[in-house]
């Protein structure tokens, strides 16, 4: 497939860019700065801003699919704002391109922890990451009660996924729905690379349009 990535020099994205050639598609990567990006087979990178869906529109055009790993930064005082602005616009711009298929990359904040209790509204949800949480959280409702022309697909992590090392890829993982998997008492985790596995299983194999699912090992 032709796949547009979207946050492909992240830390979940750099992974989904690694699966995705891998496995022999052609990726073209929007990015403010190409500079940030090597030069590899099967990848080609447009210029294009995320907070603008005329840019988005045009980079994603002839494209199979789009995969939006895109992060306003965890350390940017308007990370909630710039987020939801930027999301709609990837939205905006993928239906104005004509594309159907969308995978998000979301986070495990609007998993429930109990029946009508999100994690992110728990007390103990850290604080620092609180509005990125409710920007992705909110991302997800409004794709579930209102985007009817895409096929979105939204992948909550584990509760145990952190940014650091990449991890083994064994390609193995457990699929769940709306609450967290557990191992046993203990958070669920899975490595950046088999994150991206089942984000390009997804792609390759649709088996949750139109609704959110989550892994873990």
């Amino acid at each position: 497939m032709k796949v547009a990535l979207i946050g492909g020099t992240g830390f979940v994205g750099s992974a989904l860019l690694d699966e995705l050639l891998q496995r022999g598609h052609q990726v073209v990567a929007l990015a403010r700065d190409p500079q940030k990006y090597t030069a590899r087979p099967g990848l080609s990178v447009v210029r294009a801003d995320v907070q603008d869906a005329q840019q988005v529109q045009q980079a994603v055009a002839d494209c199979d699919a789009v995969l939006s790993g895109f992060n306003a930064g965890w350390n940017n005082p308007a990370i909630y704002q710039d987020f939801m602005n930027g999301s709609r616009a990837i939205q905006a711009g993928t239906k104005a391109a004509g594309v159907k298929r969308y995978i998000v990359v979301g986070g495990a904040g609007s998993l429930y922890a109990a029946p009508g209790l999100q994690i992110v509204d728990t007390p103990e949800f850290p604080a620092a990451f609180r509005d990125g949480a409710r920007a992705a959280r909110d991302l997800l409702k409004e794709l579930q009660d209102s985007e009817q022309q895409l096929d979105w697909t939204f992948l909550s992590p584990p509760i145990g996924f952190h940014p650091g090392e990449r991890g083994q890829r064994t390609g193995q993982y457990r699929v769940g729905k709306d609450q967290p998997l557990m191992n046993g008492g203990q958070p669920g985790t899975i490595s950046a690379a088999d994150l991206a596995v089942a984000v390009v299983d997804e792609l390759e194999r649709p088996a949750h349009v139109r609704e959110r699912f989550t892994i873990g090992y």
